[in-house]
C-alpha cells in the first residue's frame, strides 16, 4: 500500500503536492508547501494527460471486443462501450466518486463528494479535485467497459444499461474505497484494505478483477450464445469476424496503458518512467508467453491468444508496476501470458461458461495473479515495499490474497445478485430468433456493414 500521512491530504495547500507526499514522491509537508506553482502545474498537467490516454482506451476495449465477435453484432459492443464511459461517468459523478472516496457513511450522506458539491475551480485545491475526479472517473468506465465483452452477442441493450449503472454508481466504487479510499481526503477515508497494508497501485484487482468478475457473473446468468456448445457439452469456437481490428485495438490498449500505470503517480517526476519500463516489458513477456502456450496446446501460435497475452501481462503488473523492478515485471507478464491460455480454456471447456473475448482470464485471472506477485516480487529500491522472495514477510503475501478473494466474493456476488434483478425486472437476454439477426439489427435498427449480412433492417 501507498504509505500516508493523515495531515497531508487534510491540507489545503496544493493538494496534487500533499497527493504525491502522500505516495512518497514528495518527502515532506514543508517541500510541499514550499513546492513552485509549475510543479502543481506540472502535476495537474500530467494527471491530466495520463487520464486522456485511458480515455482513449475505451476506443482499444471496443476495437477488441469487436474483432474478437461475429460482425452482426459489432455496431452493439460500440454501443455498449460508448453508454459504459457516457452513463458511466454521470453516475460517477453523482454517486460513484462520493462512495469511494468520501470519509464515511455521515460525510456521504451530508454530501461529501456527491456532484462535487462545493468544489472551488479558482482554488488549486478545487483545481485539483476536478482533475482528480476527471481521472477516477476514466478508470470506474473502464470497470464496467470490461462486463461488456463477458456478456457480448445476446445481451438485451436496455438491461446492460442498467447493469453499466450499477457497476460504476456502487460496486466498483464500494470495493474501490476498501483499497483507495484515502486517494482523497486522506486518513480519515482510508478504506479497511489498505489499513492492513493491501497494495494495487493502479488496480489489477481494485479496477480489472472487479470488472471481470461481474462479467463471469454476467456470463454465467446469461448463458452461453446459440451453437457454442454441443448437446454433449463440447465446446464449439465462435471466430471473431476481423482479427486486424481486434490488433489495433490491443496496440491502442497497450498505449493508452502508460496513462494507466505511470498516471497513477498523479506528480510528473521521475518514478513515472520506470513504471512505464514495467509496464511495458510485462505487456511484451505477456504476449510471448500467451503465444508460446498457445502453440505448444494447438499446434499453430495462435493470433487472437497472442494479443490477449499482451492484455493480460498489462493487467498483470498494473497492481505492482511501481513495487516491482523489470525483471519482476517481465516475470509476471510472462505468468500471466501463460495463465491466460490456461484460465481460457478452463472457463470454456470445464466451467462450461461463455466468454466471448476472454475478459475473464485477461482481467479477472490475471488481475488476481498479478496482485498476489506483489507480495512474491515487490523489489528494494523501486515501491516501499518488500516481497517474499527478497527476504520479505508473508505478512504481505497473505494481505494481498485477502484483498483478492475480498474483493471477488464482492464483486461477483453483487454482480451476480445485478443481472438476476435486472433479469427479473425488464430480461436479460434476446430471443432466439433476435440472436440469430444479430444485435446490431435488432437493438439498434441498423447494420455495421451494411450489404455485407443476411439480414437487412427493411
Amino acid at each position: 500500500m501507498r504509505s500516508r500521512k493523515t495531515s497531508l491530504c487534510k491540507s489545503n495547500v496544493l493538494r496534487p503536492l500533499a497527493f504525491a507526499a502522500v505516495l512518497g514522491f514528495v518527502p515532506t509537508m514543508a517541500l510541499a508547501a514550499e513546492a513552485p506553482l509549475s510543479q502543481f502545474h506540472g502535476n495537474i498537467l500530467w494527471t491530466l494527460i495520463a487520464a486522456i490516454l485511458v480515455m482513449f482506451m475505451q476506443a482499444g476495449f471496443a476495437a477488441v471486443e469487436a474483432g474478437f465477435t461475429q460482425a452482426k453484432n459489432a455496431g452493439n459492443i460500440l454501443m455498449k462501450n460508448v453508454l459504459d464511459f457516457s452513463a458511466g461517468s454521470v453516475m460517477f459523478f453523482f454517486f460513484g466518486f462520493a462512495l469511494m472516496f468520501g470519509t464515511d457513511v455521515g460525510g456521504l450522506l451530508g454530501g461529501s463528494g456527491f456532484a462535487l458539491g462545493g468544489v472551488d475551480a479558482t482554488s488549486p485545491d478545487g483545481q485539483w479535485t476536478l482533475t482528480f475526479w476527471f481521472f477516477q472517473s476514466v478508470f470506474a468506465a473502464t470497470a464496467a467497459t470490461i462486463v461488456s465483452g463477458g456478456v457480448a452477442e445476446r445481451t438485451k441493450f436496455p438491461a446492460y444499461i442498467l447493469i453499466s449503472i450499477i457497476v460504476t454508481g456502487l460496486i466498483y466504487p464500494i470495493s474501490g474505497h476498501w483499497a483507495w479510499g484515502s486517494l482523497w481526503l486522506g486518513d480519515a477515508g482510508a478504506g479497511w484494505l489498505e489499513s492492513l497494508g493491501f497494495a494495487d497501485f493502479a488496480g489489477s484487482t481494485v479496477v480489472h478483477s472487479v470488472g471481470a468478475w461481474i462479467a463471469l457473473a454476467g456470463a454465467i446468468v446469461v448463458g452461453p450464445r446459440l451453437g457454442k456448445y454441443t448437446k454433449d457439452g463440447t465446446a464449439r469456437a465462435i471466430p471473431g469476424h476481423n482479427i486486424p481490428l481486434a490488433g489495433l485495438g490491443v496496440f491502442i490498449l497497450w498505449f493508452g496503458w502508460f496513462g494507466f500505470n505511470p498516471g497513477s503517480t498523479t506528480t510528473a517526476d521521475g518514478t513515472i518512467g520506470y513504471i512505464a519500463v514495467n509496464t511495458s516489458l510485462s505487456a511484451g513477456t505477456g504476449a510471448l508467453g500467451a503465444m508460446i502456450m498457445a502453440w505448444l496446446r494447438f499446434g499453430k501460435p495462435d493470433a487472437t491468444m497472442s494479443l490477449n497475452g499482451i492484455l493480460a501481462g498489462l493487467v498483470g503488473i498494473t497492481a505492482g508496476c511501481y513495487e516491482l523492478s523489470p525483471i519482476g515485471a517481465m516475470i509476471v507478464g510472462l505468468g500471466s501470458g501463460i495463465l491466460c491460455i490456461l484460465s481460457v480454456e478452463f472457463i470454456d471447456k470445464v466451467l462450461k461458461v461463455d466468454d466471448p473475448v476472454g475478459c475473464v482470464s485477461v482481467h479477472g485471472t490475471c488481475g488476481a495473479f498479478g496482485t498476489l506477485c506483489v507480495g512474491l516480487l515487490a523489489a528494494p529500491g523501486y515501491g516501499g515495499l518488500t516481497g517474499l522472495f527478497y527476504g520479505g514477510s508473508i505478512n504481505l503475501l497473505g494481505i494481498q490474497a485477502l484483498g483478492v478473494a475480498s474483493v471477488f466474493v464482492w464483486a461477483f456476488g453483487v454482480g451476480f445478485m445485478a443481472f438476476k434483478g435486472v433479469d427479473a425486472l425488464i430480461g436479460i437476454r434476446v430471443d432466439e430468433d433476435e440472436e440469430r439477426k444479430g444485435l446490431d439489427i435488432t437493438e439498434h435498427g441498423m447494420e455495421s456493414y451494411n450489404g455485407f449480412q443476411i439480414f437487412s433492417t427493411e
